[in-house]
């Protein structure tokens, strides 16, 4: 009877032996290529960096529509800008001028 109650102990220590590695190898896992794992947060930070950059064009584009529309509004039109905007538009030119395609 002694004996038995040995090999169940054992057995018992095998099977929190076996789950706590287990555990501990989902923890692991899931550490580095979970939700919220390594591979996931530099993934992340990569993204946010190709998007600051797209940020920094469209702020780049914003400023210079802002610039160009300022140029032609009612209190400050500049005139060879207008020209040009004009001539792009309505596909015109000037009888003094050559185009070369």
């Amino acid at each position: 009877m002694f004996e038995n109650n040995s090999a169940a102990s054992h057995l018992g220590s095998i099977a929190y032996f076996v789950i706590a590695l287990s555990l501990g190898g989902f923890f692991a896992f899931s550490a580095v290529q979970g939700d919220f794992g390594v591979i996931r947060r530099g993934e992340i930070e990569a993204d946010s960096k190709v998007s600051q950059k797209e940020a920094l064009q469209l702020e780049a584009q914003v400023a210079r529509m802002e610039n160009l529309t300022h140029r032609l509004s009612d209190t400050f039109l500049d005139l060879d800008l207008l020209d040009e905007r004009a001539r792009d538009i309505l596909g015109l030119m000037r009888h003094d001028e050559l185009v070369i395609d």
